[in-house]
């Protein structure tokens, strides 16, 4: 068998390679409002437990393995619920969208001081009737969120605080965001099963590697000068380094987003996917969980974000029966 020819590993679309910002995961862009009827929460958040596989039957009919049962490796995410906080507009100009306001509930969670100090002084009192004042002048409306990491078993107690973006019009997104006020917004408020989802987070970690790690540059033999360094870093004339020369640096932790992941699962009953001893480094699910085909990026307990596809999907592809086991709990050879 030939050897694999790889001079370069990674993609040069991925530049430059810094540290991500944060570790809380956000998407900028969504699926236009028009292909979604009504008004609709777009993107949520939940916890990355693990992976197990389960055991399903492919019914796509042009597949040459169709009835048979397939063994699906699957990401774990648990999703306690997210407390809508605030409702944010927005404005639109010719040099784009601006905060226009917001309004934050009455009563606001004790963790959410260990965010952010600000919320744990008192403030004054934020009407809603203040915005509804100024509704022609508003473009967009957002619900501010927060996680509820204490209701898991990981041990995190510090909430992540981001947007949910929601469709329709104006009007539709401000009477929404109106009545889930101060409410709880769950994952089958937004997804529902079989439907696919990007997903975003942040990449395991390396800290500083060199290019045979980062890149994959050639490994040479001990018969020459160097060993883990690139065979030239360029010419003497111009007397330069291009910025595509594989170079020691940063290695994980970016941002990354994947495009179109299936949700085989949305589902309260915790209980049977819970391994015996619970998720390694995790510990047991107690809230409602999303099983995704497929890997996701981050770790174990990083936060993933979740929105509606931005691309078209091949639903044909993707036709699953229902499951029938999981890898965590003894078969019973009954459909779950």
């Amino acid at each position: 068998m030939g050897k694999k020819h790889k001079p370069r590993e990674g993609s040069m679309a991925f530049y430059p390679r810094k540290r991500a910002l944060k570790e809380t995961p956000v998407f900028t862009s969504f699926k236009t409002v028009s292909k979604i009827e009504g008004v609709k929460p777009l993107n949520f958040f939940g916890y990355k437990a693990g992976m197990v596989h389960v055991m399903a039957k492919n019914d796509h009919a042009k597949s040459h393995k169709k009835g048979m049962t397939m063994q699906i490796p699957c990401t774990v995410l648990e999703c306690p619920p997210l407390k809508v906080f605030g409702v944010r507009a927005y404005t639109k100009d010719s040099y784009g969208s601006h905060v226009l306001g917001e309004v934050l509930t009455a009563k606001l969670d004790k963790n959410l001081a260990r965010r952010q100090q600000s919320f744990a002084k008192k403030k004054k009192e934020h009407k809603i009737e203040d915005l509804e004042a100024r509704k022609s002048e508003i473009s967009e409306v957002h619900l501010l969120v927060h996680t509820n990491p204490a209701m898991t078993t990981m041990g995190k107690k510090k909430p992540a605080i981001s947007e949910i973006a929601l469709s329709g019009t104006p009007e539709e997104q401000f009477n929404f965001a109106k009545s889930k006020l101060g409410q709880e917004l769950k994952a089958q408020d937004v997804f529902k099963d079989s439907q696919f989802v990007d997903v975003k987070a942040v990449t395991k970690g390396f800290g500083t590697t060199g290019p045979v790690k980062r890149f994959g540059v050639k490994v040479f033999g001990r018969k020459g000068k160097y060993h883990r360094k690139p065979g030239t870093y360029g010419p003497w004339n111009p007397s330069s380094i291009m910025f595509t020369v594989a170079r020691a640096g940063q290695h994980g932790y970016h941002a990354r987003v994947e495009f179109n992941k299936k949700v085989l699962l949305i589902s309260s009953d915790f209980k049977k996917i819970n391994p015996s001893a619970g998720f390694e480094d995790y510990g047991d699910l107690r809230n409602d969980f999303i099983l995704i085909a497929g890997s996701t990026p981050g770790i174990v307990k990083r936060l993933i974000a979740l929105r509606e596809p931005a691309r078209k999907t091949l639903e044909s592809k993707w036709k699953i029966g229902p499951i029938e086991s999981f890898s965590t709990q003894p078969s019973t050879g009954v459909a779950l």
